[in-house]
């Protein structure tokens, strides 16, 4: 039961992530041409990491910035659901909770 609803969830989920659409927008978090001040502190921190691996405001400064750009380009992403039939969508949802439906059953005790 477990692998027939894995494999439900897996079809569904694929055919769900198929079918959306991404796209992105200029960089516009924190106002407009702000991306360069973002590397800053990334070039900065890879630079002291380079002179000294354990320096602590190297790490801090990398990673900060590495996670602020990571965050500024999952904000400025676009998703998109295009058009298409009713039967498809219901198509696609059933067989991904379905799968999940059947999943969760696998582990109830008997």
């Amino acid at each position: 039961m477990f692998l027939c609803g894995l494999a439900l969830a897996i079809a569904g989920g694929y055919l769900i992530m198929n079918h959306v659409q991404i796209g992105s927008s200029y960089w516009n978090w924190w106002g407009g041409h702000t991306f360069g001040l973002t590397l800053a502190p990334l070039i900065i921190g890879i630079g002291l990491l380079f002179f000294n691996g354990r320096s602590i405001g190297g790490w801090v400064l990398a990673g900060a910035s590495a996670v602020i750009i990571f965050v500024g380009i999952i904000v400025n992403l676009q998703v998109q659901f295009p058009q298409t039939s009713l039967f498809n969508v219901i198509v696609m949802l059933t067989l991904f909770a379905g799968g999940l439906g059947l999943i969760a059953r696998s582990f109830k005790s008997q």
